[in-house]
């Protein structure tokens, strides 16, 4: 029974630091509270702290020991142990092996790739890849394609699991060896009477049938919410599209999470192979490389580039992989989700931060369990602000109204073009965490969690909390 009391007390402790309201609640802004109010969002499930970075004190903290979920909000921990342990020019590599004399182009046996958890493969840098390759000799291959997989331990995922969207990119798993995000992705195109499904690359195998409806309507809004892809059982792979299609969409791409990252790799890289003119004559099967030199070892974007993409558009993909990557350069391969909770949990201690209430799991908020404080959070951005990469860590998050998952939000306002944050969006979840620059040129740093079923509805006491700060009272602590 001491296992069932230490867990009644863990959550216990979780429900009473949700619950648990701040003297300072008081002083919060009045058209903050106002619109939370409207939103009908209880201040009990909300935590905020603002603080100048010249300030030794926040001048607002409410609920800031509160252990809440972040959502994506959680990318910033990862970005911010990643540039301290691994610096902005690391960079991930991909080795390739030629298993076999190369003769006249001819490779007489297997091309051995191994994967380190690149998450910058994109089909361009995939093109480049292979462009290297045949610079050294290869064009047609007689063996097969070996791809190791062992930098990575990770138990197999069901990527449905979490909100029953399996086909959702944003639930792609993580993989050593990970192609174009995982997307598949297809080319809709409106013809006479139907919409054909036309994939950007060749999917052997793979049986497509379109059952949309084509509508003679120009309007093409939210079109994307009104095609259901879904796979049918059968002896093949069979994806049906399902829905309303508007003639006036024209031509659009859908890209979907269809396959295992190793499937979507090895399909990418035979079609793009192809595509040059390349044969590939063999399987596609797991296996080790030789004991010998790689003829190719391909390297990724510096991380300060990668983590951009990652934190501008929320990437939880390269989140994931770069979660476990940490872990992997801490202990050793292979990588596991324990070692990179482990290394990021090391890094954040190190650095003053606090970690009693942070619950890790993937290290890209796409969790039900990740948990942080705003308190810590609030910590993690000062001691980003005071880095020496403190330039790479902001310059990848959102800016208000002009890129990213921020680009159309507050528009219109003041906040245009005036703060860097990063967004975090689940159900029941709505987080806002970063850097705010105010009207008479002062820094600020920002964390707003809500976990509340009314937390899609807290966007406009979002914005005036934001707006209160930006103006410049965040300085003077004035709250009305």
């Amino acid at each position: 029974m001491p296992s069932v009391r230490i867990v009644f007390r863990f959550f216990a402790g979780l429900l009473f630091a949700g619950l648990v309201v701040s003297a300072a609640a008081a002083e919060l802004p009045l058209a903050f509270t106002s619109a939370l109010k409207q939103a009908a969002i209880p201040l009990d499930h909300v935590a905020v702290v603002v603080q100048p970075l010249e300030a030794a004190q926040p001048v607002l903290s409410h609920n800031a020991d509160a252990a809440l979920n972040p959502a994506s909000v959680m990318k910033l921990v990862t970005s911010f142990a990643a540039l301290d342990r691994l610096g902005p020019e690391y960079v991930w590599a991909t080795d390739v092996w030629a298993d076999g004399p190369i003769v006249d182009g001819v490779l007489a046996g297997d091309l051995v790739v191994k994967g380190y958890g690149d998450p910058t493969l994109t089909l361009e840098r995939m093109w480049l890849l292979q462009r290297e390759l045949r610079a050294r000799g290869v064009r047609h291959i007689r063996g097969n394609l070996v791809l190791d997989l062992s930098h990575f331990e990770v138990p197999a995922m069901d990527p449905g699991a979490f909100d029953g969207e399996p086909l959702a990119l944003y639930n792609a798993a993580p993989g050593p060896l990970v192609a174009n995000f995982n997307a598949t992705t297809l080319r809709l195109k409106p013809g006479a009477r139907d919409v054909s499904i036309v994939p950007d690359i060749a999917l052997p195998g793979v049986t497509l049938i379109s059952q949309l409806v084509l509508e003679e309507r120009a309007a093409c809004n939210g079109w994307k919410d009104t095609v259901t892809p879904s796979i049918a059982a059968g002896e093949r792979p069979t994806l049906v599209l399902r829905g309303q299609y508007a003639r006036g969409c024209g031509e659009q791409a859908l890209s979907l999470n269809l396959f295992e990252p190793a499937v979507t790799f090895d399909v990418i890289f035979r079609g793009l192979w192809a595509e040059a003119g390349g044969t590939l004559g063999g399987a596609t099967v797991p296996g080790l490389p030789p004991d010998a030199a790689p003829l190719l070892r391909f390297a990724s974007e510096p991380l300060a580039d990668a983590l951009t993409r990652l934190n501008k558009y929320s990437n939880n993909l390269m989140a994931r992989n770069l979660f476990l990557t940490l872990g992997a350069e801490a202990y050793g391969a292979p990588a596991t989700l324990d070692k990179g909770a482990r290394a990021v949990r090391e890094i954040l201690e190190r650095r003053g931060i606090a970690t009693a209430k942070l619950v890790l799991e993937n290290g890209a908020g796409l969790s039900r369990i990740e948990r942080i404080s705003a308190g810590a959070l609030n910590q993690l951005l000062r001691a980003a602000s005071h880095s020496p990469l403190s330039a790479e860590f902001e310059s990848s998050l959102p800016i208000v109204a002009i890129d990213g998952t921020l680009k159309r939000r507050f528009n219109g306002s003041s906040l245009a073009g005036s703060a860097h944050l990063k967004t975090g969006t689940l159900r029941d979840v709505s987080a806002l965490a970063g850097y705010v620059f105010t009207a008479s040129g002062g820094r600020v740093s920002f964390v707003m969690l809500v976990n509340h079923v009314n937390a899609r509805r807290s966007e406009a006491a979002q914005r005036a909390l934001l707006e209160w700060v930006q103006s410049g009272e965040a300085a003077s602590g004035t709250a009305q």
